[in-house]
């Protein structure tokens, strides 16, 4: 069968194509901060992932790290490693048993998580002040939830 504008196929993968150009315009102007650090090779775009979701659990084990980021817990320990030589993150022990090893965000991990956010609130902000309507701006939190959640279930790393 002929692909035409009438075939649903192509008009998916159509709109896909443009959904996925309008994603990596997004990543370039939501993240200036995380490109900039990405560039100088502060951190890299796992790293910054880490530290962020650190941010949100407060202390992790390596192997809720490694799970999280669909890493063998060797790898997620390099990423650790290098946080920690950074200064964004620091290892502990558990007052229960030391041998289990805790991973949290330092206060200077913390701020540069803050500082990304900051800026991707602030230019959502501008966008849902300046550019869509209220119920514009609700539907399009309702539909990232979906996504999200869609991306919450689904197996990391497809």
């Amino acid at each position: 069968m002929l692909e035409t504008e009438h075939d649903p196929i192509s008009g998916l993968r159509s709109d896909s194509e443009e959904l996925a150009e309008i994603i990596m315009q997004m990543h370039r102007r939501f993240l200036p901060k995380l490109s900039e650090e990405l560039s100088r090779g502060s951190v890299s775009f796992p790293q910054y992932f880490l530290l962020g979701y650190l941010e949100n659990h407060q202390v992790m084990t390596m192997t809720a790290i490694a799970a999280e980021m669909g890493h063998t817990t060797a790898a997620a320990s390099g990423l650790v490693d290098r946080l920690e030589k950074l200064g964004y993150v620091e290892r502990c022990h558990t007052v229960n048993d030391r041998r289990k090893v805790m991973v949290r965000n330092t206060p200077k991990g913390s701020g540069l998580v803050a500082q990304i956010r900051h800026g991707i609130v602030e230019r959502i902000m501008t966008i849902l002040r300046d550019q869509l309507t209220v119920e514009e701006g609700k539907n399009w939190l309702q539909i990232y939830r979906k996504i999200a959640a869609y991306c919450e279930n689904s197996p990391k790393h497809d």
